[in-house]
């Protein structure tokens, strides 16, 4: 860290950083990226790691430090707490919103399938390798037979309401088949 900042206030150095000093919010950043992994530590999102809630954290700094008032009454280390924490909070909301379901509730693509060349796909052995991946999975080795059954709707492009309509089971019910599901597929395939 830069020593000339070191003895400063908080809140001189936000001043400068407001004037436009990149150094000055340079070292304000780094002395509250310890406070904003701290805090990254007690939270989780749903298909985020640790680093994902560090960043949003740092994005709390970055409008701490943008809509800090020292006539308030506040120290900026207590003002820049409740920007990281509301800014992680927003995040942990926006992951849980229904809009984005489909990101949340999405199987990742990666993994052995990926790394087959297009090419494969048109080889014997490859061919025959994913068949047998999918007879095991149908076959009811994987999946319990209502997992199967939500997953081949959701497949379909069936909503988790649609299905238990279909299926006469409750909603959560047929969430809790499809997590399942879902991470029985991930720790096959990656």
């Amino acid at each position: 860290m830069d020593k000339r900042y070191a003895d400063m206030a908080d809140e001189m150095l936000v001043k400068l950083a407001r004037d436009g000093n990149a150094d000055a919010e340079e070292f304000l950043i780094r002395k509250y990226k310890d406070v904003v992994r701290g805090k990254a530590r007690i939270y989780f999102i749903v298909g985020a790691d640790n680093e994902d809630i560090v960043q949003e954290g740092m994005i709390g700094i970055f409008k701490a430090i943008k809509g800090y008032d020292e006539n308030k009454q506040a120290s900026f280390h207590t003002f820049a707490e409740i920007c990281i924490n509301r800014q992680i909070l927003t995040a942990i909301k926006a992951a849980k919103r229904q809009k984005h379901a489909p990101l949340n509730d999405s199987v990742p693509l990666s993994g052995p399938l990926d790394a087959l060349p297009a090419d494969d796909f048109t080889d014997p052995e490859a061919l025959y390798i994913l068949k047998e991946d999918m007879t095991y999975m149908e076959g009811g080795s994987v999946f319990s037979d209502m997992e199967l059954a939500a997953w081949n709707e959701y497949m379909k492009g069936h909503t988790k309401s649609e299905i238990a309509e279909i299926m006469g089971k409750t909603p959560k019910a047929i969430d809790n088949a499809l997590q399942r599901a879902k991470k029985k597929l991930t720790e096959l395939f990656v």
